[in-house]
């Protein structure tokens, strides 16, 4: 189902104007040349990835999706493009009957990837492949941040959940994006309500300090909440006195409390105080949930302690850090000519800096060792070597201008968690290195 058509609050009508105003002039310009027509390659990669991460995570797929199928031009914008003169009339005709009817290939949504990696692949005329440069890259850029964030920190918290709690450090929109990476990456819930109504991701929230500030004393605020939300709820027990406010939650819920939340302080040395204090009242099945601008090294640096779960806000929404993964969008093949028949050329920027690009369109596999772990990431060009055919990265995602991939998220979540389980050990090391796997290629002219 495409959740675009639940016509839900945080919809856009279109996704056309997601775009930079250059991708409208040299349609422009391709028009009036003749060239617009040209059968395209594009394809999405990052040249590096964040300083020190090992991996990064294809994260956004399904949202990609939607766009391509919300790239229109309807009335509203076509007017706004004519007021502004951005483009000519010619052009304003031809992008009204804009529909996407290529190809687009890509790695599939929650599998891990390394520099060079071509994730995405988008074939069709030039004209219709350059509009969506800009969405393409906002959406990838941006989830597949959060979810390496997230991916890490799942892995530093091991077995113990992670609530995603970031909603009021972003942009309201883009803090339902960040929950559906988040929940990628490994994360089991969020408290963004938007996420939750869009995605189907299961949502969990109790109180904050407000609620006890708002009552005359802890234990007033504890038993308006217990009242309401049953003993199994979580009380927050940090606004005033710790210890006190443990004493007083289990004596108003009872040892069935569900959880106690720790949102200050030192919190190795709390939570192992309060897990004593808990035992000794005979609440030895109630949780312990922290939170308190955690980031991975913060919840690495918990794992010994009497913790249950955690939530994370400001670090998961920024990831961590390195809040876009870099992603650029190149023509990597054009075709000679107009002719549909005719064949496609390898194209690459040439320059110094580190912004080079290689030609050619482009297949990936992962090779295994003997223990079927991954060793290398293969990049090529042309024919794919019989040794790496199982082991080809690009599925198709649309064929036709139909998109042919839509997944649950619950699939996708479970595929990173696999993807990364694949790999080295050492790839969910927070110490800094370099990509845990290298990147080889094969069969890979230089397009000029």
């Amino acid at each position: 189902m495409n959740t675009a058509d639940l016509g839900l609050p945080v919809d856009v009508p279109s996704t056309a104007l997601f775009t930079d105003q250059y991708e409208l002039t040299m349609l422009r310009a391709a028009l009036k040349a003749g060239t617009a027509g040209r059968r395209s390659v594009f394809e999405v990669f990052t040249r590096r990835l964040p300083n020190g991460r090992r991996y990064g995570v294809v994260a956004g797929t399904g949202r990609v999706l939607d766009a391509v199928e919300n790239f229109r031009f309807d009335p509203g914008v076509l007017g706004f493009l004519r007021e502004k003169n951005i483009v000519d009339d010619e052009t304003l005709d031809w992008l009204a009957g804009y529909r996407f009817s290529g190809d687009i290939w890509g790695y599939p949504e929650g599998e891990v990837y390394f520099p060079g990696s071509p994730i995405m692949r988008v074939e069709g005329s030039f004209a219709e492949c350059v509009l969506l440069e800009t969405v393409l890259l906002s959406i990838l850029n941006h989830d597949s941040a959060i979810a390496a964030a997230a991916s890490r920190m799942s892995s530093a918290a091991g077995d113990r959940p992670l609530i995603e709690m970031g909603a009021r450090r972003t942009h309201e929109l883009a803090a339902v994006a960040a929950a559906r990476a988040a929940y990628v990456g490994g994360f089991a819930s969020t408290s963004d309500l938007a996420a939750g109504f869009r995605y189907n991701i299961p949502t969990v929230g109790t109180s904050a300090h407000a609620f006890t500030l708002l009552h005359d004393s802890e234990r007033d605020a504890f038993r308006a909440q217990v009242d309401s939300l049953g003993g199994g709820t979580t009380l927050l027990v940090d606004t005033y006195d710790v210890a006190e406010a443990v004493r007083t939650a289990v004596e108003i819920a009872g040892p069935e409390l569900g959880a106690v939340r720790i949102d200050s302080g030192d919190l190795l040395l709390v939570a192992h105080r309060v897990r004593q204090q808990l035992d000794e009242l005979g609440a030895t099945g109630t949780k312990i949930i922290v939170t308190s601008d955690l980031d991975e090294y913060a919840i690495a640096s918990l794992a010994a302690a009497p913790v249950d779960a955690y939530g994370v806000g400001t670090q998961l929404v920024t990831g961590s850090g390195h809040p876009t993964a870099s992603m650029v969008y190149k023509l990597v093949a054009r075709a000679e000519s107009n002719d549909p028949k005719a064949p496609l050329v390898p194209v690459a920027k040439k320059s110094s800096g580190g912004k080079t690009s290689i030609g050619g369109r482009k297949w990936a596999a992962r090779r295994l060792d003997e223990h079927g772990v991954a060793e290398a990431e293969v990049i090529g060009t042309g024919a794919v070597p019989a040794a790496l055919a199982d082991r080809q990265l690009l599925v198709p995602l649309v064929k036709g201008g139909e998109v042919v991939a839509r997944e649950p998220l619950d699939v996708v979540r479970d595929r990173h968690a696999a993807a990364r389980a694949g790999l080295p050990l050492s790839a969910t090391q927070l110490s800094r290195g370099e990509p845990v796997i290298p990147t080889e290629y094969a069969q890979v002219p230089q397009g000029g």
